[in-house]
C-alpha cells in the first residue's frame, strides 16, 4: 500500500463521488460481532438438538464446542454492547420510523416512494438491532446459569428448564433476525454489504435509501 493510499485509509477518505458511511473501526466492530455470532450460533445449534450435532464435528468436536460456545457467546455480547455504544443514537425510533413500520408493505413491494424519508438506518434495521440487543441481554443472563448449573442453590432445580427455554427462544430470535438481515442487505438494498466492506456509498445511494442522513452529512460538508 502506497503512502498516499495508507494515509487515506487511516483518515477514512472516500472517493470524491462517494460518501463515508462507516469508519474502519465500525467495520471491524461489525465483522467481529458477525464472526463471534456465527460460531456461537452454529455451536449453539449443535448443542440444542441431536439432529444438528453433526455441526459439532465440523467445528472440532463435542468437547471443543462445549468449551468455546459460552466464550464466543460472551465475545458476541461484547460486540453487541460495543455497537450499542457506537450506534445507539442513530438507532432510536422517531415519528417517521413509526409511520414507516405502519406502511412496511410498501417496502416489501419496492414502493419506497410511498414511505417517509429515513435516517442513517431505516426503521426495519432499527427494529432488527433492538431485537438483537434485547436477545443478547437475555442470552447474557441465562447463559452463565446453563454454563455453571452446579452453582445453583439447592431447591432451585426448577429454574434451569425455564432458563434453558428463554435462552433457546432468544437464540432463535437472533437466528431469524440475522437471516432476514443478510437477505435484505444482499437482495433488497443492493450496496449495503459493499458499504460494510468498503466503508462508503455513492451519493445517489445515500439520497435514495437514507435521505435524512444524507441531508445531515451534506449540510456539515457545506459549512
Amino acid at each position: 500500500m502506497s503512502d498516499t493510499s495508507s494515509h487515506a485509509f487511516l483518515r477514512h477518505v472516500p472517493p470524491a463521488d462517494r460518501i463515508q458511511r462507516f469508519t474502519w473501526v465500525e467495520r471491524i466492530m461489525h465483522w467481529y460481532t458477525a464472526a463471534t455470532y456465527i460460531y456461537a450460533g452454529l455451536s449453539g445449534l449443535a448443542l440444542f438438538t441431536p439432529y444438528l450435532y453433526w455441526i459439532a464435528a465440523v467445528l472440532g468436536s463435542g468437547p471443543t464446542v462445549r468449551f468455546w460456545h459460552p466464550i464466543l457467546g460472551l465475545a458476541f455480547v461484547v460486540g453487541i454492547f460495543w455497537m450499542h455504544h457506537t450506534w445507539s443514537q442513530d438507532l432510536k425510533l422517531d415519528a417517521d420510523d413509526r409511520k414507516w413500520l405502519e406502511n412496511v408493505k410498501y417496502y416489501i413491494t419496492n414502493e419506497d416512494e410511498k414511505l417517509p424519508p429515513q435516517g442513517k438506518y431505516d426503521a426495519g434495521q432499527k427494529v432488527y438491532y433492538w431485537g438483537m440487543f434485547g436477545s443478547a441481554i437475555v442470552l447474557l443472563i441465562t447463559g452463565p446459569v446453563m454454563w455453571f448449573p452446579e452453582l445453583m442453590p439447592l431447591g432451585a432445580h426448577w429454574v434451569l428448564p425455564i432458563v434453558t427455554f428463554l435462552h433457546a427462544v432468544a437464540a432463535l430470535v437472533t437466528i431469524g433476525g440475522v437471516m432476514i438481515h443478510i437477505y435484505m442487505s444482499i437482495s433488497n438494498v443492493p450496496g449495503s454489504l459493499k458499504a460494510m466492506t468498503e466503508g462508503h456509498v455513492s451519493r445517489g445511494w445515500a439520497m435514495l435509501h437514507a435521505p435524512k442522513w444524507y441531508a445531515r452529512i451534506t449540510s456539515k460538508e457545506n459549512r
